[in-house]
């Protein structure tokens, strides 16, 4: 049986004199998981497709007009943070050796041995996701039109969620990382509620259900997959660094580039989903169109 330590216990005595000696317990060197090559080449394929999706994205928000580009500006923000991310960690960089104690019981009077594992975390991943998944759903909500009250306690429990996913990364007993990814899934539920209930009533009304309701299912499906290759990778080490990084890859090149391509050409054949912003966002803070002159004289 094995389980985590932060400080690895001292053997217990035996709770009764045997006259058998007892054997050597030698304690193993450090293992080390990291990426090899193949995780290498991976990010460097993803960061590949993130740039040249941002430059494609970047392209299609130049051919429509201010008023008209809240979806493709957020979604060309989320794709060139993951370019960002990935860049960092293909090129070596937002990365640490998070340490592991594994304790391994014995039976017989035997004291416990302790293995020391020294795993490759990438925290660039999470600072990837703090920003990028609230932009996914801006603009599930946007899309909506949730009120701004929904939309804040949304975007509040993704950031929950990426949260506790970095503690739990880096936590050193079993109990505090499976309590942290428990807190994980209630914020990722919250989110499901609030995208099932509200979001979904508020696109009824504005006529864009067709379009929010697989938009939403399928973000819920991948911020799901998410949370359990993380359970799989960091939780239960069932996944080498290696496949870890192409699990992530896979899911960061579904919710970045093909869900935004996906909600853009959409867009596009359903003007009742367009969010037009005028007054400041397109004209600028000299704009007049609303301004109440203090002081004016009022007409006779």
């Amino acid at each position: 049986m094995s389980g985590f330590h932060q400080i690895p216990p001292h053997p217990v005595p035996p709770s009764h004199t045997s006259h058998i000696p007892l054997p050597t317990v030698t304690h193993a060197p450090p293992e080390f998981e990291y990426i090899t090559q193949l995780g290498h080449r991976t990010l460097w394929v993803v960061f590949a497709v993130m740039l040249l999706s941002s430059l494609g994205f970047i392209f299609l928000s130049w051919r429509v007009a201010i008023q008209k580009r809240l979806f493709y500006q957020l979604t060309t923000f989320i794709i060139i943070i993951g370019t960002l991310s990935y860049y960092a960690m293909a090129s070596g960089s937002g990365w640490s050796f998070h340490h592991i104690w594994v304790t391994h019981e014995h039976q017989h009077d035997l004291p416990d041995t302790h293995d020391v594992v020294l795993r490759q975390v990438f925290y660039a991943r999470y600072i990837d996701w703090l920003f990028t998944t609230p932009l996914l759903l801006l603009n599930l909500a946007f899309l909506a039109g949730l009120d701004g009250s929904t939309i804040v306690n949304v975007v509040l429990a993704d950031v929950i969620m990426i949260l506790t996913g970095f503690f739990a990364a880096y936590g050193h007993s079993g109990k505090q990382i499976w309590g942290w990814y428990a807190m994980g899934w209630v914020a990722f539920l919250v989110i499901f509620w609030k995208l099932a209930t509200s979001a979904r009533v508020t696109a009824q009304k504005r006529g864009v259900q067709r379009l929010f309701g697989p938009l939403a299912l399928y973000t819920v499906f991948i911020l799901a997959l998410y949370l359990i290759v993380w359970g799989i990778s960091d939780g239960f080490h069932r996944l080498s660094p290696d496949q870890e990084v192409l699990a992530y890859a896979v899911l960061d090149i579904l919710a970045k580039p093909v869900f935004g391509l996906w909600l853009l050409i959409a867009h596009q054949r359903m003007p009742a989903s367009t969010v037009y912003l005028g007054g400041i966002w397109s004209e600028g803070f000299g704009h007049q169109e609303g301004i109440l002159r203090v002081g004016d004289d009022e007409p006779a």
